[in-house]
C-alpha cells in the first residue's frame, strides 16, 4: 500500500504535540565539543554527583536471577520502602521513575478532555504527560516570588456547568515541593488549602531529601484520600540512570495503578538497588546534607557576581536570574568551558496545539507567553570542588560581554 499514510491513524493531537526536551548524558555532550569525558562539569540535570551508595553496586553485581523476569507485585521494594516512609505497603506503587507515576495516575483519572492544573514555571512532564493522556492544562501561573496563586487554583478548581466544547472540569493538580526549577517548598497553609479542594492533589518531593523529610506530606496521605505524594530515588540515592520512583497514596488509588501499569515496570536491578540504597540510608543522607553544604558556598559565590541574582533553594539546584547578559550566550560560553547548565527558553510544553489549553478568568493567567524563565538559567549543584571553577568561568563570560 504505497500510498497508505500512516499518520491517518495517529491522534491528530499527537501530530502537533511537541516532545519534553531531555537533558543528554555525558558522553554525547563530550564528544560534542571533542573533549575528554572527565573533563566535563555536569550541572544541567539535577543529578547525584556523588553517584550510588556503594551497597547499592554491590547488590547490583550480586543479583544472580537476570534472566528471570522481575516481581510484578514489586514486593521487595515496597516493603522496603513502606517502612523507610512509615506507610503502608498497600499504598506503595514502584515505577520507571516518578515520571512513570505521572503517568500511570493521569492514565488512571482522565477521560478526554479533563482538565489537570498545572501551574509554571514547573516541571514539564506535568503538562506534557496530560496532553499525551488526552487531557487538556489550565495553566495558574506562580506569583512573582514562586509561590503559588492559591485564589487561581480555586476558580480553575470550580465545577463549570455544561461546555459546548465538550471540555470537563479538572480533576487534579501537580505540584513540586521542592519546585523545580524554583527551589521552593509548598508551605503547611498551602498543602492545607489545597487539599479541601475537589482535586487529586499530587505532591512530587523528587527533591524532598535536600529540604529535610521532615518538611514532606507523606504522614497527610493517611488522612485525605485524594493525596498523593510521589518520590524518586534519582537524585537523593543516585540511581538516576537505574529509573526508579515511588508513589505513596490511598490504598484504592494504588489498586488501579498496580493493575493498569506495566506488568515488570521496576526491573531486577533497579529494585535490587533501592532495597539495599534504603539499607545505606544514613550515607546517602550523610552526602545530601553535604550537597546542601555545597549549594550554600555556590549560593554565596554566585551572589557575589553583580549580574547573577541566585534564587533561595531548598532541592540541590539554583536558579539564577541574569541581568543585562543573554542566558544562551551564557550557556553557550560555559559549554566551551566543558561546564554543562540548563537554560530555559520558551518551554516545549508551551508550544502546543490550539485549544489544548485554557486560561481561567479571576486568578489565572495565560502562561504561554510567561516572562518568569527569560533569562534564567539553573544550576544544579556539584561537588565542593565544582565551585570554583564554575564561578570562575562566569566571572570570566561577564569580562567577555563587558559586565
Amino acid at each position: 500500500m504505497r500510498n497508505f499514510d500512516v499518520r491517518n491513524l495517529i491522534r491528530p493531537d499527537l501530530l502537533d504535540l511537541p516532545g519534553y526536551v531531555p537533558i543528554e548524558p555525558t558522553d554525547v555532550l563530550a564528544r560534542r565539543l571533542g573533549i575528554d569525558p572527565g573533563n566535563v562539569i555536569k550541572l544541567d540535570g539535577n543529578e547525584n554527583p556523588y553517584g550510588p551508595s556503594p551497597k547499592a553496586l554491590d547488590a547490583v553485581r550480586a543479583e544472580p536471577a537476570y534472566h528471570i523476569y522481575p516481581d510484578p507485585d514489586q514486593r521487595a521494594a515496597r516493603e522496603a520502602i513502606a517502612g523507610f516512609v512509615g506507610a503502608e505497603v498497600e499504598r506503595i506503587v514502584c515505577g520507571l521513575g516518578s515520571d512513570d507515576l505521572i503517568d500511570l495516575i493521569l492514565r488512571a483519572v482522565l477521560s478526554p478532555r479533563d482538565a489537570v492544573i498545572n501551574c509554571p514555571p514547573t516541571f514539564g512532564m506535568y503538562p506534557f504527560s496530560t496532553e499525551v493522556a488526552g487531557g487538556r492544562i489550565i495553566d495558574v501561573p506562580r506569583q512573582e516570588s514562586f509561590a503559588l496563586d492559591l485564589d487561581g487554583i480555586v476558580v480553575a478548581s470550580s465545577p463549570s456547568g455544561p461546555d459546548p466544547r465538550g471540555l470537563r472540569q479538572a480533576k487534579a493538580i501537580f505540584l513540586a515541593s521542592p519546585n523545580n526549577p524554583t527551589g521552593n517548598l509548598l508551605s503547611a497553609a498551602e498543602i492545607e488549602r489545597l487539599l479541601a479542594l475537589p482535586l487529586l492533589v499530587v505532591i512530587d518531593e523528587a527533591y524532598i531529601e535536600f529540604a529535610g523529610r521532615e518538611r514532606s506530606s507523606v504522614p497527610l496521605v493517611a488522612e485525605h484520600e485524594n493525596l498523593v505524594v510521589l518520590r524518586t530515588f534519582s537524585k537523593w540515592a543516585g540511581l538516576a540512570g537505574l529509573r526508579a520512583g515511588y508513589g505513596v497514596m490511598s490504598p484504592a488509588l494504588a489498586s488501579v495503578l498496580m493493575t493498569i501499569k506495566q506488568p515488570y515496570n521496576l526491573n531486577v536491578a533497579a529494585s535490587d538497588a533501592v532495597v539495599a540504597a534504603i539499607a545505606d540510608r544514613e550515607l546517602l543522607d550523610e552526602r545530601a546534607c553535604r550537597i546542601c553544604g555545597t549549594r550554600a558556598k555556590l549560593t554565596e559565590a554566585l551572589a557575589e557576581i553583580p549580574w547573577i541574582t541566585p534564587y533561595p533553594s531548598d532541592a540541590n539546584f539554583i536558579l539564577c536570574r541574569l541581568d543585562g547578559i543573554d542566558a544562551t550566550e551564557v550557556k553557550a560560553r560555559l559549554a566551551k568551558r566543558g561546564i554543562f547548565v540548563r537554560y530555559f527558553p520558551r518551554r516545549a510544553q508551551d508550544s502546543v496545539p490550539r485549544g489544548a489549553r485554557d486560561s481561567v478568568p479571576r486568578g489565572a493567567r495565560d502562561s504561554v507567553d510567561t516572562p518568569m524563565l527569560r533569562n534564567h538559567l539553573r544550576i544544579s549543584v556539584g561537588l565542593d570542588e565544582h565551585v570554583e571553577p564554575v564561578v570562575k568561568a562566569l566571572r570570566e563570560i561577564g569580562a567577555e560581554v563587558g559586565r
